[in-house]
């Protein structure tokens, strides 16, 4: 089916549960494929890792165009605009189109291995290792 603004598209008409301009905002993350798995998407979602509009989000919330999406997942936080919404899983090309990324760029090695790391055994941090250790993380 072609996306001619019809409301033809992927993941629009019947059988998706929602309206022409919105999606649920689990399924939605998953479609376009920041999550492996919708399960994974719901966690986030159940655990305060997905905001849209700034707002925490429960994995049933809608997500409409134009709105923000901000996922921390895999140690690492995306800034996703919506441009479509799109309920079914879609493929790269497509669901490259479906969003706009204004992600900071992933950290380098470097600064990835920056943060402390404590030998295992080694017990529990003294409140001075603790703030030594924030201060490396940038907190």
């Amino acid at each position: 089916m072609a996306d001619d603004g019809t409301g033809t598209g992927p993941g629009t008409g019947p059988g998706t549960g929602t309206g022409a301009g919105s999606a649920r905002v689990d399924a939605w993350i998953w479609s376009v494929r920041l999550t492996k798995t919708r399960a994974i998407a719901a966690g986030a979602c159940r655990a305060g890792h997905v905001k849209v509009n700034g707002e925490r989000a429960k994995p049933a919330q809608l997500v409409r165009s134009g709105d923000e999406v901000r996922l921390f997942h895999a140690g690492r936080e995306r800034v996703v605009v919506v441009k479509r919404p799109v309920a079914k899983r879609v493929g790269p090309p497509v669901a490259a189109e479906c969003l706009i990324d204004n992600s900071p760029p992933p950290p380098t090695p470097v600064e990835a291995a920056v943060v402390g790391i404590r030998d295992r055994g080694a017990g529990r941090p003294t409140k001075r290792e603790r703030r030594e250790i924030e201060t490396l993380r940038g907190r």
